[in-house]
Order: C-alpha cells, then sequence, then structure tokens
C-alpha cells in the first residue's frame, strides 16, 4: 500500500478525478490484431533451425526421404493439436502468462511456482543463445574464412538483446510492427529457397526419381524415428507463444483460434516445400553433411546472391528473438501478479502501459547467460522441461472441463486431442533419460525440486521484509511504473 500511496502523490488536485484516470490508463491496452499475432506465432516457430539445421530428422530417419517428410508433416500436426489445446485455454482465460496462468488455475500454485522457477532461467538462457546465433551470422560476412572473435559477437548478441528489451519495454504496437516486418521477411527468404526448387524440379529426371522411390531405403527401427520426431517437433517449437499475450490480443475468443489455425498449418506447408526444395538441389548425403544447408543450397542455385541467406538466418533469428522477449516479459508479468515474483514487476509503465520493469528483469537474466557461455550448454538438458510444462498445461485443461464446466469457452477443442498430448509429452519428458540416461538431468531435476526452497518461505508462509518495500519505492519513482489495476490483478487469483 505504502508504495501506491508514495505514487499517487501530487498527481492531481482532485482525489475522484486521479483515481478515474489511474482506472483507465492502467493495465495491458489490446494491442495486437490477427495479423499480429500470426507473425508473432510465425517468428517464434521459425528461427534458424529450418535455414541451418534440417538434418536430424532425415539422419535419423537413416536418409529414407519419404519417412523424412512424414514426420516433418507429423510433427508439425502434433503441434497444432498443442496450439488447438492453447486456444481453448487462452480463449476461456485470456490472462497474459500463458501455461503458466493456465497451470496455476487448474493444478494449483505450486506446479505454476515451478514453472516459473525453471522459465526464468531456461527462457532467458535459449534468448542468449538466440543473440550470440544472430551475432555469428551478422559478423561472419565481415570476416570471411576466418572467425570472427568471441568479444565482438558477445558486444553485439549483448546490443540486440537490449535493443529489443527496449523497444519492448518503450511500445507493444512498435515490436509488434517490428515482429509483422521480420516475419514477412523470413518467409520471403522461405519462399525463395521453396519456389527455388520447384521450379528446379520440373526440369531434372534426377532429381524426380528420388521423390518416386521415395520410401526405397531402409526403415528406421521405432527409437530411430522417435529421435527423428524429436528434432521435428525441437523445429515446431514456439507454437505456445500466443498465449502469452492473450490479454492483449483484440477480441481474443475469435482471434486466437483464428492465429492458431492460420499460422501453424502455414509453417507446416513452409516446412515441407523448403525440405523438398533442399532435396531437389543436394542428395540426402549432402544434406546430412552440410554445415548449414541453406548456404550449400545458395552456393548451387544462386550463386551470384548467396550472400542473401546468411542475411536471412540473421533476419530470422531475429524476428524470433523479439518474438521470444516479448513473451517472456509477459511471463515474468503474469508470475509477479500472482505474487511468485518481486511485485515491481508486474508494475507497468505510466506512459507507455507496458510491462517495462518485466522486460529488464528478463532482459538482465538473458545478458548475465551471455557473457560466459558455458551457462547456455547447462540448459539444453532443460529441453525435457519444456514439454512437461506442456503436458501440465493440457492437464490442467482436462481437469478444468471437469472442475468448472461452465466457463465460458468461445472454442472447444475435442476432447481426446488434450489426452494424447499429454501422452504425448510424457513420453518426450522420460524417453530421451530412459535411452540415454545423463546426470545432467539428474541436476536438471534437482533444480526444479529446488524452487521448494523458495516457495515455502516466501510464498506458502508470506515471509516478507520491510527493507524491500523502501526499494520497490525507490525504483518505483525512477521507472515511473504503477501497480496495474486491482480488478486486472484479481482475475490472475
Amino acid at each position: 500500500e505504502k508504495t501506491e500511496k508514495k505514487m499517487g502523490k501530487g498527481k492531481s488536485h482532485d482525489p475522484k478525478d486521479g483515481k478515474r484516470k489511474e482506472k483507465a490508463k492502467m493495465h495491458l491496452k489490446r494491442n495486437i490484431g490477427y495479423v499480429d499475432g500470426v507473425s508473432f506465432i510465425i517468428g517464434s516457430i521459425v528461427g534458424a533451425g529450418i535455414f541451418v539445421s534440417p538434418t536430424g530428422v532425415l539422419k535419423h530417419s537413416l536418409l529414407n526421404v519419404g519417412v523424412a517428410l512424414m514426420i516433418w508433416t507429423a510433427s508439425g500436426l502434433v503441434s497444432l493439436m498443442g496450439s488447438l489445446c492453447y486456444a481453448e485455454l487462452g480463449t476461456a482465460l485470456p490472462f497474459s502468462g500463458g501455461e503458466y496462468s493456465h497451470i496455476k488455475r487448474g493444478l494449483g500454485s505450486l506446479p505454476a511456482f515451478v514453472f516459473i522457477w525453471t522459465s526464468t532461467f531456461t527462457k532467458p538462457a535459449s534468448n542468449a543463445a538466440r543473440a550470440l546465433l544472430f551475432a555469428e551470422y551478422a559478423a561472419q560476412p565481415f570476416y570471411g574464412i576466418c572467425p570472427a572473435p568471441e568479444v565482438l559477437k558477445k558486444c553485439l548478441a549483448l546490443a540486440v538483446l537490449w535493443s529489443l528489451g527496449i523497444l519492448n519495454g518503450c511500445s507493444v504496437k512498435m515490436a509488434a510492427w517490428v515482429q509483422t516486418v521480420f516475419t514477412l521477411l523470413k518467409m520471403m527468404a522461405l519462399s525463395v529457397i521453396a519456389i527455388g526448387g520447384i521450379v528446379l524440379v520440373g526440369g531434372r529426371k534426377e532429381s524426380l526419381a528420388r521423390f518416386e522411390d521415395a520410401f526405397s531405403s531402409e526403415i528406421p527401427n521405432a527409437s530411430q524415428i522417435a529421435e527423428a520426431f524429436f528434432q521435428g517437433l525441437y523445429a515446431y517449437g514456439g507454437w505456445w507463444s500466443l498465449n502469452y499475450m492473450a490479454e492483449e490480443m483484440k477480441n481474443p475468443s475469435r482471434n486466437i483460434p483464428l492465429t492458431v489455425m492460420t499460422a501453424v498449418p502455414a509453417v507446416i506447408v513452409f516446412y515441407l516445400l523448403v525440405n523438398i526444395s533442399y532435396l531437389t538441389v543436394l542428395t540426402p548425403k549432402e544434406i546430412v553433411s552440410s554445415v548449414a544447408v541453406a548456404v550449400t543450397w545458395a552456393d548451387r542455385v544462386i550463386p551470384s546472391v548467396a550472400w542473401i541467406i546468411p542475411l536471412s538466418v540473421a533476419v530470422s533469428i531475429f524476428g524470433a528473438l523479439n518474438s521470444s522477449m516479448f513473451t517472456l516479459g509477459r511471463l515474468s508479468y503474469a508470475g509477479s501478479q500472482s505474487g511468485h515474483l518481486p511485485v515491481l514487476i508486474s508494475m507497468l509503465n505510466v506512459h507507455s502501459c507496458t510491462p517495462a520493469p518485466a522486460m529488464i528483469f528478463s532482459t538482465t537474466i538473458a545478458s548475465i547467460f551471455i557473457i560466459p557461455s558455458d551457462l547456455i550448454t547447462l540448459t539444453n538438458y532443460f529441453g525435457f522441461s519444456a514439454w512437461l510444462m506442456i503436458g501440465l498445461t493440457c492437464a490442467s485443461l482436462i481437469v478444468l472441463r471437469y472442475r468448472e464446466p461452465h466457463l465460458h469457452r468461445p472454442y472447444k477443442v475435442f476432447l481426446p486431442v488434450p489426452f494424447v498430448m499429454v501422452a504425448m509429452s510424457s513420453f518426450l519428458v522420460l524417453a530421451p533419460i530412459v535411452w540415454s540416461p545423463n546426470l545432467q538431468y539428474v541436476y536438471a531435476f534437482l533444480f526444479m525440486l529446488g524452487s521448494l526452497i523458495v516457495y515455502l518461505p516466501f510464498i506458502h508462509f508470506k515471509l516478507h521484509f520491510a527493507f524491500l518495500d523502501k526499494i520497490t519505492c525507490h525504483l518505483q519513482l525512477l521507472l515511473e511504473v504503477s501497480p496495474a489495476d486491482e480488478s486486472t490483478e484479481s482475475k490472475c487469483e
């Protein structure tokens, strides 16, 4: 309360007038329309993977072209099923924070806290990895054959992170505009690859032959198919991003299902066309041995303008980084609103109504991951935690169906779908641990359990320090932020 009183001082003479202004102002604005939503989802899914490493699927399906393309389609469909489950949750409970707020509503406070505890470290780490990858692709052309110096890469990565963090903290509309532009550029690059390949296939006998006997080479066994499936699903990762900004969607009950049904199938189609294009130009063996497939492809097909591809990769990573920074800010914001993170993080900027403190918080953590690069390798073992959370989210959908049958659901997913998703995600969590047991998984698990040490005193027993209020107060005046409206806060309980 102290902090709020302090904020109100000297603002306006008539207290009612001030109250009314505050009420009108302080909550996240609904700025994100249908096109922005589509570009955010596509932007999150399509990172560097499709340009650099579509090799995993092909390698694990033993260079069998038919199986590889089927796995690309299947993993796309699994992602679509998952995103439809998320669409039901996002339309019924359109709050910031995506999975976090759904898990909290469906399964209670503790699983949600474990989720936010894990995400506070793993998600900034993947942002840091993206920023470093961007720096690599952006700096490499200037160095020719020599590797670019590490210090330069790290400085560039930090610069990109903070410029995007500041952009997202200043204006939602600007961030959405940047996202749309970069998604269009990215889709243009993918179209160049897709169309280039299809034009070529008309004139070549030998590349057509590759597709005629697509299933002729040896068929992979179950564990190899599962491994290929992992790689495929990894390439579609990011379809969950829309739910993080449900609170900011215009007309969410119509737009959330629509954007999901546009964006995910569009990505599936593009991925398939691009893969077919790679296969028409290069043999499966060449693809698997190539370091960056798109670059090899460009050297074959458009040697004079081959520099377009590294540039496109950099653009693509930039777009993906923007959308993941955006969603991460919303996650910290929602966690803080529920009292799982310091209260300052859920305050909104007085001028722009953006969760600026949340953006500063998540960007700072990401910057810490950039400076010593060994930290990022630690988070490779948290791959299973993402699927654990997806499983929990789909489980909370099922729980809510039975526990709150009268909840208004503008969009309802076919009920077996979340059951299939829960089964899929438990398989994806357990399979790598069973097949290649590694001590790192134990550490990751212990880290997730470590959240209890924080949870019990601070959230369950509500331990509170008075000096933190003073710090909050000073930071509030410094950042010009104020708490979001009570009306939005009570929704998240």
